[in-house]
């Protein structure tokens, strides 16, 4: 008589140390722009001889942001599985919404800065002497501080309401939320340090998801 194979089916566990990955992202966006600050002019219209001079420290900065993208994108996972049931459509939509537009935009950066170092390594006075030069800075200034960030705030506001209705994280880190969204909605782009509000916001939520994982594993061992 023959017995037909029971299938046995079971849920993929999320990795506890899977937090770890919005720490890797700030490490990583945070190390990126400090190296762009120390090697390019802060007005998009300055001289482009400071940034030939430069052009391996600024190539590796931006040659950082895939990996750092990849790592958000897993920390966006990571949020969402904290959530689990309590994930409400409405604001899942944002949520998601909002994180990958950043991602697409940084994907942007890097590529349009890429395209300008290879060019500017080998044709400089060509990209000068057309304007080429500037109309890319301003390009990329405007990407990363108008666009980006205002997408990094809309995802903090989103993060920072679900937390205060699901209580994933404690109270204090969703208005710390809000309060950082604002600074980074209004800035304007006026000032450049603004933008790492969002990679330390980050790297405390990861944190405290990366302890809180441990924790539970701890009492559930005893």
């Amino acid at each position: 008589m023959s017995q037909e194979p029971v299938l046995i089916t079971q849920r993929m566990k999320t990795p506890r140390a899977a937090a770890i990955a919005g720490i890797v992202f700030s490490l990583l966006l945070i190390t990126s722009m400090l190296l762009i600050w120390t090697s390019v002019p802060a007005d998009p219209r300055g001289p482009a001889a400071d940034v030939v001079s430069h052009l391996k420290a600024i190539s590796f900065s931006y040659n950082l942001l895939p990996f750092a993208g990849v790592a958000f994108l897993w920390f966006i996972a990571v949020v969402r599985d904290r959530l689990g049931v309590l994930e409400d459509r409405f604001f899942a939509t944002v949520f998601l919404g909002s994180g990958l537009l950043f991602i697409a935009m940084m994907f942007n950066v890097g590529a349009l800065a890429g395209g300008l170092i290879d060019t500017l390594s080998s044709r400089s006075g060509d990209l000068i002497q057309s304007g080429t030069y500037s109309l890319s800075r301003a390009e990329i200034y405007q990407t990363m501080h108008t666009y980006a960030m205002k997408m990094a705030g809309v995802f903090m506001i989103t993060t920072s309401t679900i937390s205060l209705r699901t209580r994933i994280f404690p109270r204090w880190m969703a208005m710390l939320g809000y309060v950082l969204a604002l600074v980074l909605l209004l800035s304007l782009g006026r000032m450049a340090w603004f933008l790492l509000v969002f990679p330390v916001w980050v790297f405390l939520i990861s944190v405290y998801i990366l302890i809180d994982n441990f924790q539970e594993r701890s009492v559930a061992a005893a």
